[in-house]
């Protein structure tokens, strides 16, 4: 199963959150009791998402943390990109150095990983903070799993 870690996971409800009030500061104390996560772990990623330039912070006594960008304008690939890095299934679809891979010149499976990874980051792209702080207009629904075929 492919999925994103536990820290994006929190990142993206802790901004989900503060994009309900974008223009508003919030403490990371604040920030930590309103989303469930522990305080140690807001402020990691309170810093992480200044770094990558989605959050500002304010210093002081009336300081903290607000939106560098209104919702609208933060995609949840900016989101994953900021906590994760690059967005991609494979390392080839990821990669900016020709030749990281020793099977780069060979691979017969690239182009294809590197398409799927492009899926991802459109449909990534496509889904602003914004729209995670409302419910889902339109639910979506996925196909059950399928069954492992074992061939012999």
């Amino acid at each position: 199963m492919i999925r994103i870690g536990k820290l994006t996971d929190y990142g993206i409800l802790i901004l989900t959150h503060m994009a309900q009030d974008g223009e508003r500061l919030f403490t990371a104390h604040e920030v930590s009791h309103a989303v469930g996560v522990p305080l140690p772990t807001t402020t990691k990623l309170l810093k992480t998402l200044v770094k990558g330039q989605l959050l500002e912070s304010h210093r002081g006594t009336k300081g903290g943390y607000l939106l560098a960008r209104n919702p609208e304008m933060i995609s949840m690939v900016d989101v994953v990109t900021a906590l994760e890095g690059p967005v991609g299934l494979t390392d080839c679809g990821t990669s900016q150095q020709p030749g990281e891979c020793r099977r780069s010149v060979s691979c017969a499976i690239k182009t294809n990983w590197q398409r799927i990874n492009q899926a991802v980051h459109d449909a990534l792209a496509q889904v602003t903070l914004a729209e995670m702080r409302l419910p889902a207009v339109h639910p979506v629904h996925l196909p059950a799993p399928r069954a492992a075929s074992l061939r012999v």
